[in-house]
């Protein structure tokens, strides 16, 4: 019974992060030392599949677990996982708020952004941004959507997630007199 609701509550967590390391899933679900948490991740090959990256295994549902579980979104091994695991220790960071969403669209008058997921604590909204790799121009077109959706309503923070100090400090700049913050990947891993 304990397993199964075990194995339950990883598909969920899958399901709605569409990829994890071992490590996030070690995090979430109290998997103990590296040793357990790679046999109860190996006993879970009926449900979930994994590929490697820079020597992490990651791990997504596969057909029996998305049928498992009711899940329609089918993922398969994708350049862009670092993107998602950044994205996915952000949630985790901020302990796994219940209103949390990824890929959530804003829309705004006549234009929309598309914010890498959104959740609410002490009823602020809160916008999550994934610097991995994107071209800073990218970034700089973002952040002029957000400075027009404070315009209308500024009750809302900016969280960034970038990879290197420079890109920190830069984005930090850029999103001058927005409330946020501006997370290094390293630092909350």
């Amino acid at each position: 019974m304990k397993n199964q609701q075990r194995l339950e509550e990883i598909l969920l967590s899958l399901k709605k992060c569409d990829y994890l390391s071992r490590e996030q899933l070690q995090k979430m679900h109290d998997l103990g030392q590296d040793r357990n948490a790679q046999r109860v991740l190996s006993n879970m090959n009926e449900y979930i599949s994994h590929f490697t990256e820079e020597r992490k295994k990651i791990y997504y549902l596969n057909a029996a677990g998305r049928e498992m579980i009711q899940s329609e979104k089918v993922r398969k091994k994708t350049a862009l996982v670092n993107h998602y695991l950044m994205r996915n220790d952000l949630y985790i960071h901020f302990e796994r708020p219940s209103s949390w969403k990824n890929e959530i669209k804003v829309a705004l008058n006549d234009m929309s952004l598309i914010a890498d997921a959104a959740f609410i604590s002490n009823k602020l909204h809160h916008f999550i941004e994934v610097d991995y790799k994107q071209s800073m121009s990218k970034n700089i077109q973002k952040i002029k959507k957000y400075r027009q959706l404070a315009a209308l309503n500024p009750q809302f923070a900016l969280i960034w997630v970038t990879t290197t100090p420079y890109r920190k400090k830069k984005i930090e700049s850029l999103c001058e007199g927005l409330k946020g913050r501006v997370f290094l990947w390293d630092d909350i891993k």
